[in-house]
């Protein structure tokens, strides 16, 4: 088959899609040679994301739609059955059809405690083809969900585009390249840029093979550090899912990228929401968003004290409905002889805990609220102002923490805390209900709150008592 002259195409595309759709099987005739409307098609599906183009089902291209993504009401309540028997087909091929049990069950059973421990430790993970599919068990599903949460935050705003190009340092095995896909809508047209030096690059490019015909996917099996950012065009949204604590000098590669996005667009930093990952991830985070440079952190930590940045230790995450437990995860769980002592459920993991930061160059912030000196108490004073009743400005940054039947807890932080604080909930009325029905995240005005220095937790008490108003803001 004769090769297509990309320069005609594009040419003959611009100009045809002003006045109809664009149709391989027509405009082959226009083209120098006249190649097959076959070679056409795949040229122009390679050409699509830059020229705008959208290929129907049909076959042939339309204009993209550049609205920007709605909110989907994203909540999922399971890992998808499609993306759960292919990733399941994988396991079949490596292991056979009885992968949970035996030789291959223990195998990947001690893959998962394996990834635990060195998570758990701080201590490198490698990536066989065993362990990317046991990382896969485990964090496929949970990954999966908590993207698309994060995603809100942007399409809220009118600030996530429907022509989207991404970037996914240090891609995995796809689980959260399957949560883009799933809350971006049908008529979406994405370029997506996975990074994987690793074997979890194998399962990420069998999932991606699920995927619809208008999200391009492409595999860079190189490590992020090697890997040129520029190369691929400007970028929309820049993901780093669960990679940091990978990194030699995570602060070094997440400023690298930054320099590759978009005007408009946003880097987000995901992880898991231990102790160690979470707070490394803030760490990342506050490194490369200080107060007085170029990048702003867009949601959750907020700085509403211009000027200001927080130094506590900044473990923060978010806490959204669990999962159905997916059948793959089931099946290595029931299969386990519990020799070492774990629960049932050891090898399920099905909760959606994250740690998130959205960082942007444009100063857009998802709540553009500031705290003024003249009417709220800033955090970093907070021990000047023990006992005392104050108004304050803070962000929400955890669900209720407390347990029992304790008053209901919430971390909050305004941007400037040195110490860690805490809403506590002593008396629910009207007036406060906002501190528990507020969203991960949401500026909260407090009024007449009390503050106590708590001791035994090395912590600031912010004590809302049934008189204290707690008003959500919204911009």
């Amino acid at each position: 088959m004769s090769a297509v002259d990309r320069e005609a195409l594009r040419d003959t595309a611009k100009y045809l899609r002003r006045a109809r759709p664009v149709d391989p099987d027509e405009i082959f005739e226009y083209l120098p040679d006249q190649p097959h409307p076959a070679v056409v098609r795949r040229a122009l599906r390679e050409e699509a994301y830059d020229l705008g183009l959208f290929e129907r089902d049909d076959g042939t291209f339309v204009p993209a739609n550049d609205d920007p993504v709605d909110p989907p009401g994203w909540q999922p309540s399971a890992f998808p059955e499609r993306y759960a028997h292919a990733f399941e087909d994988l396991l079949v091929e490596r292991f056979g059809r009885e992968w949970a049990t035996g030789d291959s069950g223990d195998e990947l059973r001690d893959v998962i405690r394996r990834m635990k421990e060195d998570y758990y430790r701080g201590r490198d993970v490698e990536y066989d083809a065993d362990a990317a599919l046991g990382y896969g068990v485990y964090h496929l599903p949970d990954f999966y969900a908590a993207v698309g949460y994060v995603l809100d935050t942007l399409a809220e705003r009118g600030l996530l585009p429907r022509q989207l190009r991404v970037l996914d340092v240090g891609a995995g095995v796809g689980g959260p390249m399957l949560g883009v896909h799933d809350y971006l809508p049908d008529d979406a047209l994405v370029d997506y840029h996975a990074v994987e030096p690793s074997a979890n690059a194998d399962v990420f490019d069998r999932l991606a093979d699920e995927t619809r015909r208008n999200v391009r996917t492409t595999t860079h099996r190189t490590t992020a550090e090697a890997f040129d950012p520029e190369s691929v065009g400007a970028v929309d949204l820049v993901l780093f899912g669960n990679v940091l604590s990978e990194l030699d000098d995570p602060e070094a590669v997440v400023e690298t990228y930054l320099g590759a996005m978009a005007d408009d667009g946003a880097c987000v930093l995901l992880a898991p929401a231990d102790l160690n990952t979470s707070t490394q991830l803030r760490s990342v985070e506050r490194s490369v968003a200080p107060p007085d440079g170029d990048v702003t952190v867009y949601a959750p930590d907020l700085r509403l004290w211009p000027g200001e940045e927080p130094s506590d230790r900044g473990w923060s995450f978010d806490d959204r409905p669990a999962l159905e437990t997916p059948g793959f995860q089931r099946r290595l769980d029931d299969a386990a002889d519990r020799r070492h002592d774990e629960e049932p459920g050891a090898f399920c993991n099905t909760d959606v805990k994250f740690s998130y930061a959205v960082l942007r160059t444009d100063g857009e912030r998802r709540v553009p609220i500031v705290a003024s000196g003249e009417r709220h108490a800033k955090l970093a004073n907070s021990e000047a102002h023990v006992t005392d009743r104050v108004n304050l400005l803070a962000v929400k940054l955890s669900q209720n923490l407390a347990s029992g039947d304790a008053n209901p807890l919430f971390k909050v932080g305004d941007g400037s805390e040195r110490l860690e604080h805490y809403a506590v909930l002593t008396g629910e009325s009207s007036l406060n209900r906002d501190l528990s029905e507020a969203p991960y995240g949401a500026v909260l005005q407090f009024e007449n709150v009390l503050v106590l220095w708590n001791d035994d937790e090395g912590a600031y008490n912010l004590v809302c008592e049934k008189e204290t108003v707690v008003d959500a803001l919204v911009p």
